[in-house]
């Protein structure tokens, strides 16, 4: 029996800056979580992840991650993804400072 196919977003970090990016639904780098595209079907993920790949002049190590519909966006699933949306944690400022965490 197959598994259920987990709704994904794409990930990768800025080659330039790198700080953590998701791709969105327009083609865009946004380092907001909740602009991600979140992917529901498994085909579509994959298509994704290779548009992603293509662009070794703009992202580093894309991936596929775990991700769940929420009220403002997708959601983490894993502590992981959790913490990247917060952002570099040996220094407050940046996406740590904006969000107070």
């Amino acid at each position: 029996m197959a598994r259920k196919f987990t709704p994904k977003i794409v990930t990768a970090n800025d080659l330039i800056e790198g700080d953590v990016v998701y791709l969105t639904a327009d083609d865009r780098w946004s380092r907001l979580h909740e602009e991600a595209e979140l992917i529901e079907d498994e085909a579509h993920a994959q298509l994704r992840l290779l548009f992603a790949q293509a662009q070794p002049d703009r992202v580093v190590g894309p991936y596929l991650a775990d991700a769940l519909p929420g009220p403002n966006g997708p959601e983490p699933v894993h502590f992981r993804e959790a913490f990247r949306t917060r952002g570099p944690s040996n220094y407050p400022h940046g996406k740590q400072e904006a969000r107070h965490v």
